[in-house]
Order: structure tokens, then sequence, then C-alpha cells
């Protein structure tokens, strides 16, 4: 009989890979996340989807029913300033949760880490693997570099830098050292860790083949994918202002990008790389392998039903475009029931308009067409009902979720990709309206043109939920 197992921290970046990498290994997997419907998007088959909260007991107790291997993907390093205290606290929890339910297994991600001065997010991640060993199940405890795949932040940034400035004034971490590995290897490693019994309680470092400065990662990267690169290495730029810096120029955002600098103080270069891989001899792709794999990766990956961060499908299929977008997101309250707010969402466009400055979105098919775009001219195909593919004005319909979400693709004259998305949703005896705005930038182009209509895009999702709302209630015009 299949063995049952969890993954805390299933919408994460490794998480989101590793649940299908399980499935497929013939475990019974449970995918938990504090976002269901984050889970629900990736269209899994086979995989059951629940809602825990590391940092909240009665669910982490409910999801961890009836399972034998955990794995724990679970960090906060986005969190705040708190991060350290909010990882403790889940690791104490789900190490008690663990022990109540009879848990056999814990396997730990954590982060390799510098010979000294360790900082604050690799610490508190060190820290993490001693607090869920110090109970009675036990912990592997996997720690691991830069992690070469779409997705990983240190991947992403690299992406980004290349594509975004081909001239880069760097500052001293460029030199930093680092033993990346290649999302495939990682990924196989934890698979595997269940089947050698022996490595129950052990510490192991996952890292690659090469030990490889910043500066070399940015090049190999930028061969790879034919660009030219100019690096100018200065004696400043601290850490933080880096993280601020690249918050401008790439679409990692600061608190992804932030630990990672913050890690790259020092060298991050395993003293026992050969222990795991005596345990688990297999292939370690080069870094160039890696990114290679990485970027075929994207291109095959399964199409999700609706937005996800970094799915191809929404970055137009190049790999030019950013896989972290831009986002906002607003929502309204409306008296009236879900099913008079939705009848709005599916007739908004064509002849009815966008209920809020058309005057404006008129103004945006104008200059489209001027540049050689579809502009409005293309209305829609039913006054009332939306399927997917359809037509919408400068959109496309990619997915309709009938009474509760409508995802669009700008198919206007861009620099990189936009997605719309309005949902409904009950909210006592009303409903709200949602909207979440997205966009990958092309390049340094795409930055300047998120930046530069911010003041405009802003105003106009704030008000589009609103409008809906308010005719859906018989308020609007």
């Amino acid at each position: 009989m299949a063995r049952s197992v969890i993954v805390l921290g299933a919408s994460g970046y490794v998480g989101t890979h590793l649940v299908p990498r399980l499935a497929q290994r013939g475990y019974r997997v449970r995918a938990a996340s504090r976002r269901r419907e984050a889970l629900e998007a990736r269209g899994w088959e086979g995989v059951e989807v629940v809602e825990a909260d590391a940092l909240d007991a009665e669910s982490l107790q409910r999801a961890l029913d009836g399972v034998e291997i955990a794995w724990y993907l679970v960090h906060s390093m986005a969190a705040g300033a708190d991060f350290a205290e909010r990882d403790r606290l889940a690791a104490d929890l789900f190490r008690a949760a663990c022990e109540r339910a009879g848990v056999g297994r814990i396997i730990y991600l954590g982060g390799l880490q510098p010979s000294s001065g360790a900082s604050p997010h690799l610490s508190s991640r060190r820290e993490t693997g001693e607090r869920l060993r110090s109970g009675t199940v036990p912990v592997t405890e996997l720690r691991a570099g830069i992690v070469v795949g779409p997705g990983s932040a240190a991947f992403e940034v690299i992406r980004d830098l290349v594509y975004h400035l081909p001239l880069m004034v760097t500052p001293r971490w460029v030199r930093s050292k680092s033993q990346p590995i290649a999302l495939d290897d990682l990924l196989e490693i934890l698979v595997r860790l269940p089947e050698h019994e022996e490595t129950a309680g052990g510490t192991y470092d996952a890292v690659g083949p090469e030990t490889l400065s910043y500066e070399q990662l940015l090049r190999q990267f930028a061969s790879v994918v034919g660009r030219r690169l100019w690096v100018l290495p200065v004696p400043v730029l601290s850490p933080r202002l880096s993280s601020w810096w690249l918050d401008l120029v790439t679409s990692v955002p600061a608190r992804v990008a932030r630990p990672l600098i913050d890690g790259l103080r020092h060298d991050l270069v395993s003293a026992r790389p050969d222990e795991l891989r005596a345990l688990l001899p297999a292939h370690r792709a080069s870094y160039e392998q890696a990114v290679r794999a990485a970027l075929e990766a994207e291109q095959a990956a399964a199409v999700p039903i609706r937005w996800t961060e970094g799915a191809f499908r929404f970055r137009q299929q190049r790999h030019d475009i950013s896989y972290y977008g831009k986002s906002a997101r607003y929502e309204a309250r409306s008296e009236a029931p879900p099913e008079a707010a939705w009848a709005q969402v599916a007739a908004i466009g064509g002849e009815r308009g966008w209920y809020y400055q058309n005057a404006l979105w008129r103004l945006r098919g104008l200059l489209d067409r001027l540049v050689g775009g579809v502009g409005m001219r293309r209305g829609r195909r039913h006054p009332s009902e939306l399927r997917a593919g359809d037509p919408l004005d400068f959109w496309r319909v990619t997915a309709v979720e009938p009474g509760r979400r409508l995802t669009l693709v700008a198919e206007m004259r861009l620099p990189g990709s936009a997605v719309l998305e309005l949902a409904v949703e009950p909210r006592g005896a009303g409903s709200v309206v949602v909207l979440q705005a997205h966009f990958h930038p092309a390049g340094a182009p795409g930055l300047l043109y998120w930046y530069a209509l911010w003041p405009i895009h802003r105003r106009i999702f704030q008000r589009l939920p609103r409008a809906i709302a308010e005719r859906a209630a018989g308020r609007g015009a």
C-alpha cells in the first residue's frame, strides 16, 4: 500500500515542483498551504489539497492525520522583522503536531551555512532544523544553496539582471562563491531520502559539482541565452542598498531578494559535499546544464487553469519576460448576491464598456491601434456570456470559472505581459468583487512602463471593482 505523505509549504517554489514528483513516485500525497486556492490552481491530479497554517496548531493536526512522512518547506523570510520568531514558533508547533500524529519521519529543507557570520535568515534556517530535531520524530535536514530553476529567487535575479542591464555596475557580493544545484537534482534528492533509512537524523549539504562566483553565474547565463554582458564591480553598495536596487531593476520582490543578498556576504561553499553524494550517487548537472534545463522546463510545464506566478503561458511563452510580476489587488463589498455581481463581471467590455473611466480605456485602445495593435475594435462575441478563447476588446479570455473568476491576458502592444483577473466571492448576505492585476515586464522598457503608468493604473484598479459592486447592487450607471 502506498505511503501517505504531506508537503507543508506546497505552494512555495520547491513544494510546487516536489508534490507532482512524489505523486509520480507512488506516494499518496497531501499538499498543504495557507491558501488552498493557490494549490487548486496547480491542477494536480491524484493529490489531496488541504489548508494548513504553520502557526495554527489545530490546522496542522488536521493536516497531519494519517501521515507517515512529512516534508517541511516552510520559512518566513518575507514576513517582516519578526520572521525569526515566527520560524521558531512554526517549527515548535509542527514538531509537536508530528509527535501527536505519529509521523515517522520529517524531511526539512534548510539553507547552506557559511563557515562563520551567517545572515539572520540563514541563522533562522539553521535554528529551525535544531528545533525540529529536539523532538522524538527523526529529522533529515537538507541544506541547499542557490537552486537553479524557474522561480528560484537567485535564478530569477540572474535572469532579470542579464535581460534588463547589459552593463552592470555591481557590488562586492558578485565575487562571493556558491555551489549552485539544479532544481531537478535537488528534487531527486528530496524524493529519494525516505528510501534510505540511514539518512534519518542526518544533516546533509545538497550542492552542485562547481564552485562559482555570482559574476560567473551571470556571465554563463548570458552566454546560454545569447546576450552580451559587461560587469563593472565597485567596492560599494551594501546588501541592504543592493536589495532596494534590485527591487527597481528586477521584478523579484525586495522581500524575496533581500534574504538572498544578505546570504551573499560570505561564500556559501560546503565543507562536506561528498557525504550526500556517497549515499545518493547520481549525476549532478553543471550550472550551464542546469540553466538550459530550467529554460526547457518552462516550455514543457503544465498549463495552469488560471494565473499563477511565473506561468509560462501567461508570459507569452518568452524567457525574457520576467518570472515574477508587479501585482496589485483590490476588492469592494457589495450588498448584492454573488450571482448579481458575477453577471456584471461576465458582461464587461464591448458596448457596455469597462464601468469606470471608459474614456481612458478608449484612449488606450486608440494608442494601441497607432502602434499597430488590435485596439478596442474587436468588442466581444456575446453581450453577457464569455468562454475561454473569446476576444474581449484588447484582451483574450484565457479562463472562465462561471460565477467565480474571469482571467484575461492582454493582446495590446506591451513591453511585457499583462493579466487581469476579476473574481466574485460570497461574503455574508452579499458578495466581494476582487480585482488582481499582474504585469510581467520584458526588460528595462517593461519596468519603465510599469512605473510610469502606475498612478493611472492604480486609480483604475481601485475603482473598477467598486464600480462593479455598485452596479450589482443597482446603484451604478
